[in-house]
């Protein structure tokens, strides 16, 4: 299966990241700080990353979350609607 499942998206959404692996609750709680406003990444957060991930693993990750953030904020200032891409229970299947 690719992507997440339609639990995990709910639990992301709710901001309930314990049933993640250790590295994928440091990243989701990155993608939060980015994302409020003013950003902030404390120290500890940023240790807890670097006990996960290399610091040009952490340039690409956190420039990632950069980008969706500014996709997310451009897209608010101009009202730009949802495509409709997310479907509860869709599954992709992996090409052949």
């Amino acid at each position: 299966m690719y992507g997440l499942s339609d639990d995990e998206i709910t639990a992301i959404h709710d901001g309930q990241f314990e049933a993640f692996a250790p590295e994928e609750r440091a990243l989701l709680r990155m993608a939060d700080a980015m994302a409020d406003t003013p950003s902030n990444v404390s120290e500890e957060l940023y240790q807890d990353l670097r006990r996960h991930f290399s610091e040009e693993q952490l340039i690409e990750l956190g420039t990632a979350a950069a980008l969706e953030n500014y996709r997310a904020r451009y897209n608010r200032i101009f009202d730009v609607g949802s495509d409709g891409l997310y479907r509860k229970g869709l599954r992709f299947k992996p090409s052949a």
